[in-house]
């Protein structure tokens, strides 16, 4: 099968190599001529521009959008613009699933179809596959499915699942009309940013199990330590992390990732702990209040990133301003 894909990024590029691999015509193009020659040397069928882009699409056309979310709506615009009644526009980014509930309806009136796909898998969905929560008309997701079945990592090793169970087993889900896959995709990385804090939290406990070894002022600014004895533990970090791999009820690919990374640079020294978000917490957490949905592991885990990257300085500079009106308290360096 033909597919146009636009936007040849980290997630964008793998993704034309796996659909190739496995047989299909990928016309490509992004802003990065460098990028376009490099698939184009694959195999790919590379554009120059954006009318160039559409041109080489057999009708009824296909695009494929891997872009940024914050320009995602114009370009589908842009790109609507050139395209007809019976063609489809797939947005694979992170995008509100607002906008694409938009844009569906949208672009229906003029029989193009949108197709919004959540897609997990990062870097390593080139050999792992993607996961793939889809959102748009019957028709068209029905007429993409080979597109869908090359992306997704197939199902478990030596099974075989049951008709009836759907797509689900092979990594690829039609979860409703335009909106609903970017709405499933929304929620899965609100409750990925709780999983990272999570273990974020417990390794850094394990970290500190030393913390009797080692001196602690003593003045009004500092909290003793209790029973010191018990904090007596210089726990090998990668180790752990290594071991619950193994057999752990709290094993996932996400601890195979922490694990690597302790094992690569067990002090981290690479990293700064700035931590981004990219929008779909955020949105995660209006849903949440929009339909009364308690979720407070969720909205720490997003409120901690915010910390993170220094947007609590002025709150904790008023909090040690306070203790000094009230008690005289003075910053400890």
């Amino acid at each position: 099968m033909q597919l146009g894909m636009m936007g040849l990024g980290r997630m964008g590029a793998n993704m034309v190599r796996r659909l190739m691999k496995d047989g299909h015509e990928c016309v490509v193009f992004d802003i990065n001529a460098g990028a376009v020659a490099d698939l184009a040397k694959e195999g790919g069928i590379g554009a120059s521009s954006l009318e160039d882009f559409v041109g080489k699409l057999a009708k009824p056309r296909a695009v494929w959008l891997m872009l940024p979310a914050a320009i995602t709506g114009k370009v589908v615009h842009q790109v609507a613009a050139l395209l007809e009644s019976g063609d489809t526009i797939i947005d694979g980014g992170n995008s509100n699933y607002r906008d694409a509930v938009d844009l569906g309806a949208e672009l229906a009136k003029v029989g193009i179809s949108f197709v919004d796909v959540g897609t997990s898998g990062g870097v390593w969905g080139l050999d792992r596959g993607y996961c793939l929560m889809i959102g748009g008309p019957d028709e068209a997701v029905k007429r993409l499915d080979p597109i869908f079945a090359s992306l997704a990592p197939g199902a478990d090793k030596g099974t075989e699942p049951a008709a009836a169970a759907g797509t689900a087993p092979y990594g690829y889900l039609h979860c409703g009309p335009s909106g609903a896959g970017h709405f499933v995709k929304m929620v899965h990385n609100g409750i990925e940013y709780g999983l990272m804090a999570a273990y974020a939290e417990g390794f850094n406990i394990l970290q500190a199990a030393d913390s009797g070894k080692k001196a602690r002022t003593a003045d009004a600014e500092t909290t003793p330590l209790d029973q010191p004895q018990y904090y007596q533990f210089d726990i090998d970090l990668p180790a752990v992390a290594e071991v619950w791999r193994h057999g752990s009820v709290v094993g996932s690919w996400l601890l195979d990732l922490t694990a690597g990374a302790l094992a690569a640079d067990p002090q981290l020294k690479n990293f700064g702990g700035r931590v981004s978000d990219s929008g779909e917490g955020r949105w995660t957490l209006k849903a949440a209040i929009d339909t009364g949905v308690p979720a407070p592991v969720l909205s720490t885990a997003l409120f901690d990133r915010f910390s993170s990257r220094g947007e609590s300085e002025f709150a904790d500079k008023l909090l040690s301003a306070m203790r000094f009106a009230f008690g005289g308290h003075l910053e400890k360096k």
